[in-house]
């Protein structure tokens, strides 16, 4: 699939000049929104057959990483549906036809939120302080606080999940609600250092209801190898990790522009691509950029085959995600330096990218999450000093 047939260059330069009014108001991406959703963008892993673009992971890598140059805030909100339509095209590539419906759903324009982050919960998807209670007819519903869920404005699906202690175990049920059902608010709470355009609210759930037809697993709590853990884990990575390579690849690209730009006093008014420092500075941030890429696309690539890396794809899930997001971080800081005084202002593209960066710290995989997941895939777990 070629990127710029989906997000030709016009397009982008309408959501690129967008982007600094919509982080300024602290304001949805709502006309970003419109054109994309008539662009079929938000159908991209629905089938060619289905009214789709027919995309694979790899391929929506490659188109989220051309989005997020452009608006970053922008990127990171349509990614959340993304990642449940992406979620549903895993499934129906191993055999699993459990969320085919998230696919006819988003075929006839439905939007989905990623209800799943709680504060405090750094089991993220391996338990839950949301309280799910069981109905008589098979539904479940919802009481609990959930964060950073982007679409705010607009989503009419949200995938969630919550703890029944009802039985004689515990058990995580993961389900979808819908807008226009009872049982759920937003807090107008979304405004923060970077990303504003997403708009991704806290969403209070109060006995918000999923039928019995959209609860789609119950599993017990701790680390479980369905596939919907690996499903969301996956998606959720490789895309995220798209979009701060997309973010890292467009301040490389205004560093090269700054550095032609810029002309030095000290060495006769010549540009500062001619300054040995300047230019190792942006080699040293191209090179570090330049490992992300392969194994971004190593890893869509495996997942859109069904290559088998066992309890493995954990830690390299991991890995990507808080490789490409500190690369990102370092790279716009490079060329936060190499652009000079006026990448501090307001008014400069830099600087605002340089605050989007900076939400990649707070995602999961956090690092300490990671390193955890990626010595114990080479070293084994901790033992018990006690021996229990």
């Amino acid at each position: 699939m070629d990127p710029s047939a989906v997000l030709p260059d016009e397009l982008l330069e309408r959501i690129r000049s967008r982007a600094p009014g919509y982080d300024e108001r602290n304001e949805f991406f709502r006309e970003d929104f419109e054109e994309l959703t008539a662009a079929g963008y938000l159908r991209a892993f629905v089938a060619k057959e289905d009214g789709g673009l027919g995309a694979s992971l790899a391929d929506v890598v490659r188109l989220q990483r051309r989005l997020a140059a452009a608006a970053p805030a922008t990127a990171l909100g349509i990614n959340m549906h993304l990642v449940w339509t992406g979620v549903a095209r895993v499934f129906q590539a191993r055999g699993d036809s459990s969320l085919d419906f998230v696919l006819e759903e988003a075929a006839a324009g439905e939007v989905f939120a990623f209800g799943i982050s709680e504060a405090g919960n750094d089991s993220v998807l391996l338990d839950s302080v949301t309280t799910a209670a069981p109905l008589p007819d098979g539904a479940y519903s919802f009481t609990g606080v959930k964060v950073f869920t982007s679409l705010a404005p607009v989503w009419t699906r949200m995938g969630t999940f919550g703890k029944d202690e009802t039985g004689t175990e515990p058990r995580l049920v993961y389900g979808f609600i819908q807008r226009d059902q009872p049982g759920w608010r937003h807090l107008d709470d979304w405004d923060t250092l970077g990303m504003r355009a997403s708009q991704s609210c806290t969403t209070i759930l109060e006995g918000a209801l999923a039928p019995a037809d959209r609860i789609i697993r119950t599993l017990p709590v701790g680390p479980n190898p369905d596939l919907l853990i690996f499903g969301i884990f996956a998606v959720f990575e490789t895309l995220l990790a798209a979009v701060y390579t997309g973010i890292a690849e467009r301040a490389l690209e205004l560093a090269v522009e700054a550095a032609h730009r810029r002309k030095s006093l000290r060495n006769g008014g010549r540009p500062y691509s001619h300054d040995p420092d300047i230019r190792w500075q942006i080699a040293d941030a191209a090179i570090a950029l330049d490992g992300v890429l392969p194994q971004l696309e190593r890893i869509a690539d495996d997942i859109d085959g069904c290559v088998d890396r066992g309890s493995a794809w954990f830690a390299a899930l991991s890995g990507l995600k808080h490789r490409a997001t500190e690369t990102a971080r370092q790279v716009v800081e490079a060329a936060m330096r190499v652009g000079g005084g006026g990448g501090y202002f307001r008014s400069s593209e830099l600087q605002r990218l340089y605050r989007d960066v900076l939400a990649g710290l707070y995602h999961p995989s956090d690092p300490e999450s990671a390193h955890a997941t990626v010595a114990t895939a080479l070293l084994g777990p901790i033992e018990d000093p006690a021996g229990s």
